[in-house]
């Protein structure tokens, strides 16, 4: 009678005849644990010297492959073949030990994948490499890593996926390894965000990382592309929370403060569009009369008392320059009086004489 045997080998099946004694197929072998002989046999049949199966009885006994050379020779190693990229060979089984260089097998179904977050690009490997900060693999047998998309970051190698930033932070670049806080007047209110945006018109964010944006206070007031809120401009308020814009102060009201209601301007003053404050008629010497100031009786009378005063003041001037003037016309009218001198001879010469210069 004939029985028949089938060997799995590590995804390998092979299948023999055998008569009812035969020697073992591979002489001196034994196999690894994770190799496993299945022998189905349909009567009483001595397979070897150790293992007897009954009839219609299914065996599954682990066994050890060794490495040695007498397994090896059982092999053809001539058709070993490189690991593919993404993939590394497997020394711990006859398929990839027994080939004559590193980072080859058998076929190449005898290679093992990459883990996720490890790759390797070549092929004819041995091992794999971890992915960079920044980069991660989510499957096995990947020849590259991928970047980390904007709004992610790994800040480990090794990664099989990618960390979002939180709410507050975020980064615009590929294969980050970190977030950055958003700024003033900017925020981010959900995860893996690209980019901060502008808080809008009326809002403000005060601090760093902000998640939302907050109104802007009465007196205040954010057009749309400013980033922090702005204080009204003066003769302008605003009562109100989270405005754009801030109002003029009307008419006979001025406006002391951005945050406060107008204030209706006080019957003897004028308080004009945007005022601040009322402008009073100066006391005493004006009053107001309508939309303008006018002279008050006082100073009325203080003017004509002054005009008065400098009239008499230049007639008075006039007057003295012109005596001082006729003074000294009748001067100029008079003859010169000759001076009287006393009688007698100068070196011969009378004292009333004419002097003679010589020429010298």
């Amino acid at each position: 009678n004939y029985c028949s045997k089938s060997l799995v080998i590590t995804g390998v099946v092979v299948s023999q005849t055998m008569a009812p004694t035969l020697a073992p197929a591979v002489m001196n072998t034994t196999f690894i644990e994770n190799v496993t002989a299945t022998t189905t046999v349909s009567e009483t049949t001595t397979v070897s010297e150790t293992t007897t199966v009954s009839d219609n009885v299914t065996a599954t006994t682990p066994m050890i492959l060794s490495t040695t050379s007498q397994g090896c020779s059982a092999l053809n190693t001539s058709t070993c073949e490189p690991c593919v990229p993404g993939s590394y060979s497997d020394n711990d089984t006859l398929l990839c030990s027994c080939c004559h260089e590193p980072g080859l097998c058998m076929f190449t179904g005898a290679c093992l994948a990459c883990s996720r977050g490890f790759f390797q690009p070549l092929a004819g490997q041995q091992r794999c490499l971890p992915c960079s900060q920044g980069f991660y693999t989510n499957f096995t047998g990947s020849p590259v890593c991928q970047s980390c998309p904007p709004g992610s970051y790994s800040n480990n190698t090794g990664s099989d996926s990618c960390r979002s930033c939180s709410p507050g932070f975020y980064t615009s670049k590929q294969n980050a390894t970190s977030c950055s806080p958003c700024q003033q007047g900017t925020f981010c209110n959900s995860s893996s965000c690209a980019l901060c945006q502008i808080c809008p018109s009326g809002t403000e964010s005060l601090q760093a990382a902000a998640k939302e944006c907050t109104p802007c206070r009465p007196g205040m007031h954010k057009a749309p592309r400013q980033s922090m809120c702005q204080i009204c401009s003066s003769g302008f308020f605003q009562i109100r929370w989270g405005q754009e814009t801030c109002n003029l102060c009307p008419e006979n009201h001025y406006c002391p403060s951005p945050d406060v209601n107008p204030i209706l301007c006080p019957g003897d003053a004028f308080c004009p569009e945007g005022s601040t404050a009322p402008g009073y008629c100066m006391e005493t010497f004006f009053r107001k009369a309508g939309e303008e100031c006018e002279l008050a009786p006082v100073t009325i009378a203080l003017l004509v008392i002054g005009g008065g005063v400098a009239l008499l003041f230049v007639i008075l001037l006039v007057l003295r320059r012109r005596r001082d003037t006729d003074g000294e016309l009748s001067l100029a009218r008079q003859p010169l009086l000759r001076k009287e001198r006393p009688q007698g001879r100068y070196y011969g010469i009378p004292c009333d004489a004419e002097p003679v210069y010589a020429g010298w």
